[in-house]
């Protein structure tokens, strides 16, 4: 079931945290600075896979911290590819495809929750009017909470439907 909630996503007490980036994202903005900044040995696992892999928009990668909480970073934008070139916008279309591979994982998976924001609706500019139906139609029929944070408020717990 999914959950539309107010408050910071990083208080959240679920066991996965998405997060919408680029392949090669440098992590500078949002969310994904924020994660960069707590786990420093996430960005870097990030970085390494990046170079080894080049992994392509729409697909995910998984990270776990020695806590056993899981990162899922969702690639919805274009990769920077070039040394010092910037990630590119963020496309329906990657994010259609990136929620469509975060389903599979979460099914396969089977975390006890998951928090996410609103994919791609930040400084990647997508209106959130077009990327909810697409977390609805991939994500409402798993059974177990979805908590969608769509009002960030700094260092605000929100009340999490068990």
């Amino acid at each position: 079931m999914i959950h539309e909630l107010s408050g910071d996503i990083l208080l959240s007490s679920a066991k996965a945290i998405v997060q919408g980036v680029a392949p090669n994202d440098d992590f500078q903005h949002g969310l994904a600075l924020q994660l960069r900044e707590r786990m420093p040995l996430m960005y870097k696992d990030f970085r390494h896979y990046c170079q080894t892999r080049h992994p392509k928009s729409g697909s995910l990668w998984n990270w776990s911290s020695p806590d056993g909480r899981q990162i899922i970073s969702l690639f919805t934008q274009d990769g920077a590819y070039t040394h010092g070139s910037h990630p590119g916008p963020s496309s329906l279309s990657h994010v259609n495809h990136a929620l469509h591979a975060l389903h599979a994982y979460l099914q396969k998976e089977k975390p006890a929750s998951v928090s996410l924001p609103r994919l791609a609706c930040g400084i990647t500019g997508l209106a959130w009017t077009d990327v909810k139906p697409l977390i609805e139609h991939h994500l409402s029929d798993l059974s177990l909470p979805v908590y969608v944070y769509i009002n960030y408020q700094k260092g605000v717990k929100a009340k999490e439907p068990t």
